[in-house]
């Protein structure tokens, strides 16, 4: 949602949205930012899906890397260029939405190894704004909390008004 609303007002494409809904669109003329991922690769092979096939294991499912920007904000909060984090999901960002994008603020701060999958995104001029394709709570436990959740309360606290 954070880049279809991105694509709409920094990126000027009025139409951006989802193809995940479409079935409940009235509307078919618009601009599938995010669309139904048709192929990707799982343990060194490639996974093909039509947007008409059954649903059932049609998702990118489990761990999967993620190359980090340098000087970014998340390459800064996990203090490394490469991750790998827990992924259950089915959509994903249009990578050719990026240029423009990234020409209003935008920033495409982790990618799949191959860089064809966009997995982190940040506004440069915010304080804290950051959107992931992955599942941060899947690797988080009430005394050891995932480094995205641990910096964003510290951001939080040092905007604060109240602190």
């Amino acid at each position: 949602m954070a880049v279809i609303e991105a694509a709409r007002n920094l990126g000027k494409i009025e139409k951006a949205n989802s193809e995940e809904f479409l079935n409940s669109l009235n509307d078919k003329d618009i601009v599938p930012i995010i669309f139904h991922l048709e192929k990707w690769l799982d343990n060194g092979e490639m996974v093909t899906r039509k947007v008409s096939d059954q649903k059932g294991g049609t998702m990118r499912l489990g761990a999967y890397k993620a190359i980090l920007k340098s000087k970014s904000k998340v390459s800064k909060i996990y203090n490394k260029t490469s991750i790998s984090e827990r992924h259950r999901h089915r959509y994903e960002v249009d990578i050719k939405y990026k240029e423009i994008l990234e020409k209003n603020g935008f920033i495409f701060s982790g990618l799949s190894p191959d860089g064809s999958l966009p997995e982190i995104i940040e506004i440069s001029n915010h304080p804290w704004f950051i959107g992931v394709q992955f599942h941060p709570e899947l690797k988080s436990k009430p005394f050891s909390p995932h480094p995205l959740f641990t910096d964003f309360i510290k951001a939080a606290v040092n905007q604060s008004r109240l602190v």
